[in-house]
């Protein structure tokens, strides 16, 4: 039963990353931490094992999602060398953060968070990108790319979040925002991944069949199903209007940030 639920997660979270470039993990944290919960974990790191495994899975789909998003040459691969450096620095800092931090704490962090950004997303749903704007230089990008790990880490997301947002603001079209955002996951995932489980150890945490902050089953069971599913969601990528998809992943937004701050607070 218990690989059952993390291959459904897999399926689930798998689809959302092909389809919005955030790596699913903004729908593989609730779900975790209601499974991670009734499976009897200790409370006070449920909130930081389900962040830690969410990157660690976002490796998975991450591959999975910019192939697909590749192969329709969406990708901007110069933006993702230059974002690249600062996601890695910035989603190692990031776990770290998050590690200090309560669960509560978190719960009321990434709800507000995600709340900011699905007001954003769903206000310029309508507001065509202006592709006369142009990114800034490459060290600004590699800066931003550091702010944008961090917070992702912190999160327990690939920073399609922010990644897409920002790459809209500057002149980017949403189709090939999302294509660069999925490949963005990819090192805010491993750095991130890596963080959790560094700053896990060094906090001696024992957790069954997890290594720091990061549950081996789930991330296995999460990764197989959503390799899988994360390529049907880039392919519908390419078939929804921009409009449409900031719609979509504003109401996805809009649902995990209202869940997070309501554990947040009854916590």
């Amino acid at each position: 039963m218990e690989l059952i639920i993390y291959l459904a997660i897999g399926a689930i979270a798998g689809f959302a990353a092909g389809l919005f470039g955030v790596g699913g993990g903004l729908i593989i944290i609730p779900i975790l931490y209601v499974v991670f919960t009734h499976m009897g974990y200790d409370p006070a790191v449920i909130m930081h094992l389900a962040l830690g495994t969410s990157l660690a899975t976002i490796i998975v789909t991450s591959i999975s999602s910019v192939t697909a998003h590749h192969k329709k040459g969406a990708v901007l691969w110069p933006v993702f060398k230059n974002l690249a450096p600062g996601l890695v620095i910035g989603s190692f800092i990031g776990a770290g953060i998050a590690g200090v931090l309560s669960g509560p704490n978190l719960q009321l962090i990434i709800g507000v968070f995600a709340l900011w950004v699905a007001f954003k997303m769903f206000k310029g749903a309508h507001v065509p990108v202006d592709e006369s704007k142009h990114l800034p230089k490459a060290s600004m990008q590699m800066l931003v790319g550091g702010g944008i790990g961090i917070a992702s880490a912190i999160f327990g997301i690939g920073g399609g979040s922010l990644t897409v947002p920002y790459l809209n603001k500057n002149g980017v079209v949403m189709q090939k925002a999302v294509a660069t955002s999925a490949a963005c996951g990819l090192p805010i995932a491993i750095a991130g991944a890596i963080g959790f489980m560094f700053f896990g150890a060094q906090e001696h945490v024992e957790i069954k069949h997890a290594i720091g902050y990061v549950h081996i089953y789930a991330f296995i069971g999460i990764s197989v199903m959503s390799f899988i599913t994360a390529k049907l969601g880039a392919k519908v990528a390419h078939i929804l209007s921009a409009a449409m998809l900031k719609k979509c992943f504003a109401c996805l937004l809009t649902t995990i940030g209202l869940y997070f701050i309501y554990q947040g607070i009854i916590n």
